[in-house]
């Protein structure tokens, strides 16, 4: 398993993590997802690191804490020879400071994660989104504070704008508070919207980007197919919502030169577009997901080679969609903002 390094931190972490929205099975939501519980759990753990793969990723809100209990419980006896991300900030209970980036809520919000996890630290936590309402400093201090302690290791960003994720790494400089080593957000073959600001923000500010949904909500896992029925698969299933939207003819384009490629290389559809996700620029790690031990080993697959220029290029053309403003204003000033190489 190749190892990269997490944004300027001395953090060095697999290619691929694997995501645990699937262990639990809680909730209408997240029950669409799956419902891995902790025997399949641990043998999917065993699988992992069997291949080298170390990092799991959950968050306090999967299945209202179930998905945290479960890796816990996989993770029992072996806790040091694993990474561990989790996130916070989504609202796990009904009273008004259950919610958000206070100092109130993080605090807590970490202790339960721990709890859960039968654990003393996390390695990597994320601010699961960005709370308007809090000011930055707070939530830096309170992380800072967390950091000190030994309860977590090292501070992320998920689903923030570009805009957001600066002002936070501003503060941070400023006030010399901790760091976001790490961006979270979607990107995929047919979710390049990434690319518009977060990528350049990432590659200039040092932080490391791990991408969930990496096949576009699961629908670039081959069951979809222009001219096929649909009857199999979370999307079959219902499980498209809540995802962000998708036109067909950008979907189709895009598995079109999936499957020649795939057929071409020996490889899966998901192999394919997994592939090209871990060669794009400021990546560090993508989170796959399994419902199961199959699933699980077909998407280590994904690593251990790598796509040509000459197949990267054929999928960035498909997957193409013009920006929106300004950045399709800003091409225009391409001679003075050359487009960042690939990993």
């Amino acid at each position: 398993m190749e190892h990269r390094q997490l944004g300027r931190s001395g953090l060095m972490v697999p290619a691929l993590s694997l995501g645990t929205a699937t262990f639990g099975g809680g909730g209408e939501f997240f029950k669409l997802w799956g419902s891995t519980q902790a025997e399949e759990a641990r043998r999917m753990v065993d699988v992992c690191l069997e291949h080298g793969l170390n990092f799991f990723d959950t968050a306090d809100v999967y299945s209202n804490g179930l998905s945290e209990q479960v890796l816990g419980e996989a993770l029992k006896g072996r806790r040091n020879q694993a990474l561990i991300s989790s996130k916070g900030t989504f609202g796990m209970g009904s009273g008004a400071n259950e919610v958000g980036s206070s100092r109130y809520h993080i605090t807590r919000a970490v202790e339960d994660s721990l709890r859960r996890l039968g654990t003393d630290h996390i390695d990597l936590y994320f601010m699961h989104a960005f709370d308007a309402l809090t000011p930055v400093e707070e939530t830096l201090r309170a992380l800072d504070d967390l950091i000190s302690s030994g309860k977590i290791g090292y501070i992320g960003a998920s689903n923030f704008s570009g805009w957001h994720l600066m002002k936070a790494l501003a503060t941070s400089e400023k006030y010399g508070l901790g760091r976001y080593v790490a961006y979270q957000g979607y990107y995929s073959l047919i979710g390049r919207d990434y690319e518009w600001e977060l990528m350049p923000l990432a590659l200039d500010q040092g932080v490391g980007s791990m991408i969930w949904s990496p096949l576009g909500w699961g629908r670039l896992t081959g069951k979809i197919r222009r001219g096929q029925e649909n009857s199999s698969g979370r999307i079959a299933a219902g499980g498209d919502v809540g995802g962000p939207p998708v036109q067909d003819e950008l979907l189709f384009n895009v598995i079109d030169v999936l499957d020649e490629i795939a057929q071409q290389r020996g490889k899966s559809i998901a192999q394919v577009a997994l592939n090209w996700v871990l060669g794009r620029p400021s990546v560090a790690n993508v989170v796959i997901g399994a419902r199961n031990e199959e699933q699980l080993k077909q998407n280590l697959g994904a690593v251990g080679w790598q796509l040509s220029p000459e197949e990267a290029q054929r999928l960035d053309a498909a997957s193409h969609r013009e920006p929106v403003y300004p950045y399709w204003h800003q091409k225009g000033f391409d001679s003075r903002n050359p487009k960042p190489t690939r990993w």
